[in-house]
């Protein structure tokens, strides 16, 4: 066979593997990244959506070259606005949508039954409507919880009343559907009269917190609990100024709080259930059917305590307290 008929003869063979793989590598990504509250800013700038990003990337999704993130948030007008985001990005045509919280789940179920979403950090799922259980939810929504059971908020109170034992009179800072409708605020009440403490709830909006400062400074509460509330991580630093020109002492539910300078919280880390969101996100681009795929419950609680914050509002930890901590902040 001459050269040149050979290297002809060649290139028909290898031509089509090298194109199939350079098509393949031309495909892009399409994903919608969905917050319920927070401004603009709060979807590059929050931690949650930094670690999922990250995660993305060390699984080779790769922002501007086979990845196409879809950032929107609702800022606070869930039931408003989720219908005209879900519009836009099914014309988008997203190939999946992640989700911060089970309200904006159930708003997108009633909005789209084909495109596959995953909750990052959802709380009571099941109870809310929104999956039918948590081992083979079905459907097109799967995703994580950020609270295994009622339990982890009544210990969190305990936590608070060691720390400052002399507490009769706490503030609960949270949506009124965060106090009255959810399993955790019964079984909150219920920790709070156990401990001999007046449980009283300074209500806040998704975007407006300031009513809920004015019932606190009416009320002068000795201590605060910050609800479950996606809401507060958005407004956080006006809770770290209000509460340190207050002198209040404060418990949030994740460590994010703690990390920009919170007291003390105990729950699981909201960050890394985004991180785990996108493996979900990876199985879903492979093929994977979102209803397939259990909705996963958290497995790890920290005890995590910012000891300059305790100095900030004047609070003197004992040893016992500072000993029970899985991660100290100084």
């Amino acid at each position: 066979m001459r050269r040149r008929e050979f290297i002809a003869l060649l290139g028909g063979i290898t031509c089509p593997s090298i194109l199939a793989r350079a098509q393949q590598a031309a495909k892009v990504y399409r994903v919608g990244l969905i917050f319920s509250d927070g401004p603009i800013s709060w979807l590059t700038e929050s931690p949650y959506a930094k670690a999922f990003v990250r995660a993305l990337a060390d699984l080779g999704y790769v922002e501007g070259q086979n990845l196409a993130l879809e950032r929107r948030t609702a800022e606070g007008k869930v039931v408003e606005r989720t219908a005209e985001i879900v519009e836009d990005l099914v014309h988008r045509k997203v190939d999946a949508i992640v989700v911060g919280t089970t309200r904006l789940a159930r708003e997108m179920k009633r909005a789209t039954t084909t495109v596959p979403i995953v909750m990052a950090a959802s709380v009571d799922p099941v109870a809310m409507g929104v999956v039918p259980n948590l081992a083979r939810p079905g459907g097109n929504i799967t995703g994580f919880s950020a609270q295994a059971g009622p339990e982890i908020d009544a210990k969190r109170l305990q936590f608070l009343k060691e720390a400052k034992p002399n507490i009769s009179n706490v503030a609960f800072l949270g949506t009124r559907l965060d106090w009255e409708n959810t399993t955790n605020a019964k079984a909150l009440r219920e920790a709070a009269q156990a401990l001999g403490i007046r449980l009283f709830l300074a209500e806040h909006t998704f975007t407006d917190y300031a009513g809920a400062f004015a019932v606190m400074v009416k009320e002068r509460p000795d201590a605060l609990f910050v609800a479950i509330q996606p809401a507060s991580a958005a407004h956080a630093r006006e809770i770290f100024d209000f509460v340190l020109e207050h002198r209040i002492p404060a418990t949030y539910p994740w460590r994010e709080f703690v990390i920009l300078g919170g007291l003390m919280s105990y729950g699981t880390s909201v960050s890394d259930l985004y991180r785990r969101a996108a493996g979900y996100v990876d199985q879903i681009l492979k093929g994977a059917k979102a209803g397939d795929l259990p909705v996963q419950q958290p497995t790890k609680f920290e005890l995590v305590i910012n000891l300059r914050a305790a100095k900030a509002v004047g609070l003197e930890l004992s040893p016992l307290v500072v000993g029970q901590a899985d991660e100290l902040i100084e």
